[in-house]
């Protein structure tokens, strides 16, 4: 088993569902709905608790311990892609990002149900049955407000617009793809770009919404270039762990 490879791999997706966790979080209490203030503080806590899962792996491989990994690294050090690291903006943004991340993040999942390292194999199995739900949510929103009145399918436009590039951003290939498409542990960002193409695509067929045609991608987030919204961010998760390295998740 090629260590490094999967190590990568496995810090982009313990990053990802930790970063976007938390700021999914920060709808607790100010959703617009009741309900939706329930929905999405559900998802943030499926998402911080999936990237323990990442971090006790990355552990197991010989790196520090979970605590460390997700609350004392520094932003340069995170590997997320700089879409999850945005600020969660009106709830116009929060769903239109919902909808294409975990869309992608369903599919990775179903990718990695066959990966040759069992134990991120049997994770991804179980995390499969855990998104699903996320994307039926994202859909039915993204369905019900991309045939809404005027004004409110402009903005999810605006938002769609806004979201794309990032978005792509999350399909930034590896150093290691060769390396883990030999080894049976993934086949590739490419590969999954297009599946979610495809995937979000149909959904958006079905509103009045329309694809982005551009600008390129913003990549960079997997190899520690970030926003400056994710440094306060770090500041932010970290900050009980410095008060209290004994508290637990």
């Amino acid at each position: 088993m090629h260590t490094e490879a999967l190590k990568e791999l496995l810090f982009k997706l313990a990053d990802d569902h930790l970063v976007l966790g938390h700021r999914n979080s920060e709808w607790t209490g100010i959703g617009p709905l009741l309900e939706e203030d329930i929905a999405f503080a559900s998802m943030a806590q499926d998402k911080v608790g999936q990237s323990r899962v990442f971090y006790n792996m990355l552990t197991e491989l010989g790196e520090t311990d979970a605590d460390t990994l997700a609350f004392m690294r520094s932003a340069d050090k995170m590997r997320c892609c700089q879409f999850t690291e945005l600020p969660i903006g009106e709830y116009d943004f929060s769903t239109v990002r919902h909808f294409l991340f975990d869309h992608a993040d369903l599919l990775r999942m179903e990718m990695l149900r066959e990966c040759s390292y069992t134990p991120l194999a049997l994770a991804a199995r179980k995390m499969y049955g855990e998104i699903r739900y996320h994307v039926m949510h994202a859909d039915t929103w993204m369905k019900q407000l991309g045939n809404a009145d005027a004004e409110t399918i402009t903005r999810m436009q605006a938002a769609l617009d806004y979201a794309w590039p990032y978005a792509l951003g999350m399909f930034e290939s590896s150093e290691y793809e060769d390396e883990l498409k030999a080894e049976g542990i993934f086949e590739g960002e490419s590969v999954l770009q297009t599946k979610w193409m495809a995937s979000v695509m149909k959904t958006l067929a079905a509103t009045r919404l329309t694809v982005p045609t551009g600008p390129p991608p913003v990549y960079g987030g997997r190899k520690g270039i970030h926003t400056e919204y994710l440094l306060q961010l770090v500041d932010e998760m970290g900050e009980v762990f410095r008060l209290d390295p004994s508290a637990e998740w």
